[in-house]
């Protein structure tokens, strides 16, 4: 077992707490430099220390689940309220001595043109003793990092906006790192455990978190032969106050977008590493250090708030999806999360930012079974109970529908059957022999979906230039039809069915707001905060008006001759509204512009449409209400509903599964040559003729089970499709002209079972 092997099995060994707190007699000063001894050796002096008496205590800083919270004391004697008080004036000299003040960063004048020449000169000559020199120094205390890395040694920089440290040459030192031999690579670890074991009293200083941000970028932890030490260091890191930690935030996202999304990469193979460990990696045993994963993911954590709080964004927020999370018990982190919520039990459920959609989409799915037996076990309950004949009917949501009439017969049976929401879904066509077995339901939603979005139906305006829907503003009695189109894309989640619904993404965030609906009915729902970049989704020519008006650099009261009062249309009446009391009489200006901006964006998202968005939000939740949703950001929702918007029917070919045929068979590579041809329309056309729905799930097409089976009928037919089951059926066509011209046909006309 080579040296730095021996190290980290002689650090696991002692499972090092946060911060070893080490006795101030045991020469770890920042002195005079002495020859650095091996980790192992360093180690052996602190077991030996400690086993002779020597002081060792542990940190306080550690808040993770399975750690310590607050600093460990010895007990209280049972006497010790009647000890004498002891007087300051009966202390030795030396103990009334006044607490030394925070230590001066010496001076460290190494530029990132000297550094480099050192480089130069090494790797020419071979002889790296000045580079070996500086990275033993620099790396050996928390107040050596900052000496060279800070920009001014002993200024302050207690700020947010600044980390005070001098990033360039730092990404230089770090950059030129992995170049060196690898001893100086090892005396750089070395160094860091010696910062990482150094005793630190009191609240942490900004120069300690300067340290802990500087180490953090260490490139060295991409190798697993050192993620014992990376480890300790996202626990202390993971440990820190919030204020800490809010500083930590934003000097994060001052990183350039090259680095930072490095970082974030190195998390997640960090986690994804320690739960499925790759052979002939030699990890301690997960049982002995389980606060890896927890510590990890908190820093991650940090990171992601870094980037929400970015514009734009530094990465996308898919970018932060841990895809080995896709292979674990999920619902054993899900139950845990929601028996303990964001306790000391740890679960990721707790950071749903690093879970991907398809992940919640598997929760908020299994979460949908369980109600759906509980809800067709409560009913079997019930009638046997009462000694009545069991109808298997009632196991599910049995909606029937005239095709003639089918969204007022859609409303009346989920009116009727709303005690029955939470049941598997089955639609049947009055006068149709179709038995439903998946394909129905799909045919049902694409279509009633198709007429309460069209225009003519007036429930929703469409807006051109941001190809979206939204609610129409005219006042009611009732707003039962906004409920049902709530319900249907509440069942179209709960029963995992994509919807062509396009609706602007600030939709999806006022269903989130909040995620879970209110006990207290007076709560207003629905009441997301608006800014004008809200607006921008929905209606962007008004929006970017707005913007004019607020960068405008003239007289606004006199130029513009607004007041905090509205107009809008409705119904081919327009009407007035005060944004605020007696806004009619109040001038926009310079100073208020802001508020108007607001107020007017705020007006039209949020209050003008209230009682139709509540209604649809109460419809949505009526079926959807889980402790899912709290994992789920709004274009999460947006994707559950709608389905992924990527048509990538290249992935449905290497994804396909055959019956009858084989993929080297003429008539299957003539289908894929005209598939792939086809223009998206059609591919949109053969997707609803084959599975009952355009839309691309969660997961892509790739999750769809698509299968091609072959039918011996003459080659006149035309393909048939089972939707239920994912399944085209081709006649053996001889040429690729035939099976497109054929195929055009049915995918072309692919709608009802044509029966009356």
């Amino acid at each position: 077992m080579n040296e730095e092997n021996c190290a980290q099995s002689e650090v696991e060994r002692e499972k090092l707490p946060p911060i070893y707190h080490t006795s101030p007699t045991m020469d770890l000063g920042r002195g005079a430099k002495q020859p650095f001894p091996s980790l192992s050796t360093f180690i052996s002096s602190l077991n030996q220390r400690r086993e002779t008496g020597g002081r060792f205590s542990v940190g306080t800083n550690q808040c993770l689940p399975g750690g310590r919270h607050g600093r460990e004391l010895p007990p209280i004697c049972s006497d010790v309220r009647q000890k004498q008080r002891i007087s300051i004036d009966t202390l030795p000299p030396e103990v009334k001595a006044p607490f030394p003040s925070e230590p001066v960063i010496p001076l460290r004048t190494k530029t990132i043109k000297e550094f480099q020449e050192d480089m130069d000169r090494a790797t020419t000559s071979g002889d790296w003793r000045d580079v070996r020199d500086f990275y033993l120094t620099t790396f050996d205390s928390f107040l050596e990092i900052n000496a060279a890395f800070k920009r001014e040694a002993n200024a302050p920089f207690n700020t947010i906006e600044d980390s005070g440290v001098n990033s360039k040459f730092l990404n230089a030192v770090y950059d030129a790192l992995l170049c060196t031999p690898q001893d100086i690579q090892k005396s750089v670890l070395k160094g860091i455990i010696n910062s990482l074991l150094r005793e630190w009293k009191g609240p942490r200083t900004k120069d300690d978190l300067r340290a802990y941000f500087i180490l953090v970028q260490n490139p060295q932890y991409s190798s697993t032969s050192t993620y014992v030490i990376y480890a300790h260091l996202l626990r202390q890191i993971a440990g820190l106050s919030e204020a800490d930690h809010h500083f930590l935030v934003h000097w994060f996202k001052k990183l350039s977008p090259r680095r930072f999304r490095q970082l974030v990469e190195r998390f997640l193979h960090f986690i994804s590493t320690r739960l499925l460990p790759a052979p002939p990696d030699e990890l301690p045993p997960l049982t002995r250090c389980s606060w890896w994963i927890p510590a990890a993911t908190k820093v991650l954590a940090l990171f992601n708030a870094a980037n929400s709080i970015s514009t734009p964004p530094i990465m996308s927020f898919t970018d932060f999806y841990n895809i080995t999370l896709d292979h674990i018990d999920i619902m054993e982190q899900y139950r845990t999360w929601q028996s303990h919520g964001n306790s000391n039990k740890f679960s990721f459920c707790q950071f749903p930012f690093i879970l991907s959609t398809v992940v919640k989409k598997a929760i908020i799915q299994r979460d949908s079974e369980q109600q759906m037996i509980s809800m067709a076990r409560q009913s079997l309950v019930n009638k046997v109970s009462r000694r009545q004949r069991v109808d298997m009917n009632l196991l599910f949501l049995n909606i029937k529908v005239r095709r003639a009439q089918l969204l007022s017969d859609s409303l009346d049976e989920l009116s009727r059957k709303r005690a029955d929401l939470k049941k598997k879904l089955k639609v049947t066509f009055v006068g149709e022999a179709g038995l439903d077995m998946g394909g129905l339901t799909k045919e049902w939603f694409l279509l009633l979906v198709r007429q309460i979005f069209h225009i003519d139906y007036g429930m929703f305006t469409y807006l051109k230039d941001s190809r979206c829907h939204w609610f129409s503003s005219w006042k009611c009695d009732n707003y039962s039809e906004f409920q049902l189109v709530g319900t249907l894309m509440g069942l179209a989640v709960y029963n995992s069915i994509a919807l062509d619904i396009h609706f602007p993404p600030y939709c999806y965030k006022k269903l989130l707001t909040p995620p879970i609906v209110p006990c207290d009915q007076n709560t207003p729902i629905g009441m997301a905060t608006a800014t004008l970049g809200d607006l921008q989704q929905v209606m962007p020519d008004l929006a970017h008006g707005l913007g004019e008006l607020l960068c405008y650099e003239g007289n606004v009261e006199e130029d513009f001759y607004l007041t905090f009062q509205v107009f809008q249309e409705e119904l081919g009446v327009v009407r007035s509204y005060n944004l605020k009391p007696g806004g009619d009489k109040i001038p926009v200006n310079k100073q208020n512009r802001k508020e108007y901006v607001q107020l007017y964006a705020g007006f039209l998202l949020n209050k003008s449409i209230y009682k139709q968005f509540a209604a649809f939000y109460r419809g949505f939740h009526s079926v959807c209400a889980s402790d899912a949703l709290m994992l789920l950001r709004p274009e999460e929702v947006e994707m559950l509903v709608c389905g992924s918007p990527e048509l990538d029917m290249s992935a449905l070919q290497r994804a396909a599964q055959y019956e009858g045929y084989s993929k080297a068979d003429l008539t299957v590579r003539c289908f894929w040559d005209v598939v792939l041809d086809f223009p998206l329309e059609l591919q949109k056309k053969l997707l609803h003729f084959a599975t009952g729905s355009d839309r691309v799930p969660v997961g892509g097409l790739a999750d769809l089970n698509f299968k091609i089976a072959k039918i011996d009928v003459s080659t006149d037919w035309l393909p048939i499709s089972h939707t239920c089951f994912n399944q085209i059926c081709l006649p053996p066509y001889k040429s690729r002209k035939e099976l497109k011209q054929k195929l055009t046909i049915a995918i072309s006309n692919a709608e009802g079972f044509g029966l009356e």
